[in-house]
């Protein structure tokens, strides 16, 4: 086996590349998105009880549904391709990011933002030198799972022909050939590793005083 993946790699080198920038194309687009609805929406729930356990019922029921079911469901309406795939990744990737961040501001220490208010900053210099510096490990804690679920969960679009790494895997599985499988798994587990690790290393950097 591992001579078929030497061979492979010899062989589908610049094929393999352009199958690793798909995937992670798609998981960026689907991280991006998912933050830009994600956190606003998390920050209104902090303020509105009411609408957060909405958010929460509506996000949670969808996340169960399987990402393949909610790719399937797509295609009648939006065909096939990159647009169905990030469309269920999407709705993987916000649950995480949302119920973080109305968490993160829900618990924010009061008496830090009636001293802040008190020393006479705005509304808008407190959200942004306090809440959001105060709230930022929590938020990136929902944005660290959200990309490491994407990155695993991105390999069923290629069963619609949006690429990635899950072609590999699919390809391995119509030939019966154990060295693709293991090719396009191990990449997909080596890929969420890295990025995790990155992702932490990124963190510790940024957060390195507030300890």
């Amino acid at each position: 086996i591992m001579d078929k993946i030497i061979t492979y790699f010899q062989t589908n080198w610049q094929e393999y590349l352009g199958l690793l920038g798909q995937h992670l194309e798609i998981t960026l687009i689907v991280v991006v998105i998912a933050i830009v609805i994600a956190v606003p929406l998390g920050i209104i729930c902090s303020k509105y009880r009411g609408f957060q356990a909405g958010c929460e019922r509506f996000f949670g029921f969808l996340r169960v549904v399987p990402s393949l079911a909610v790719l399937i469901a797509c295609i009648p309406i939006v065909g096939t391709g990159v647009l169905p795939a990030v469309i269920a990744l999407t709705i993987l990737a916000i649950p995480p990011i949302l119920l973080n961040t109305a968490q993160a501001f829900i618990n924010l220490p009061d008496q830090t933002i009636e001293a802040a208010i008190g020393m006479g900053m705005s509304d808008r210099c407190c959200f942004f030198k306090i809440k959001m510096p105060l709230a930022f490990p929590l938020i990136f804690t929902g944005i660290r799972t959200a990309v490491v679920e994407v990155i695993a969960s991105a390999t069923l679009a290629a069963y619609i022909g949006a690429g990635g790494l899950g072609s590999i895997i699919f390809t391995g599985l119509g030939l019966m050939r154990t060295d693709l499988l293991i090719i396009g798994g191990g990449s997909v587990a080596i890929l969420s590793l890295f990025t995790g690790w990155l992702l932490d290393s990124y963190y510790k950097r940024k957060t390195r005083y507030l300890g």
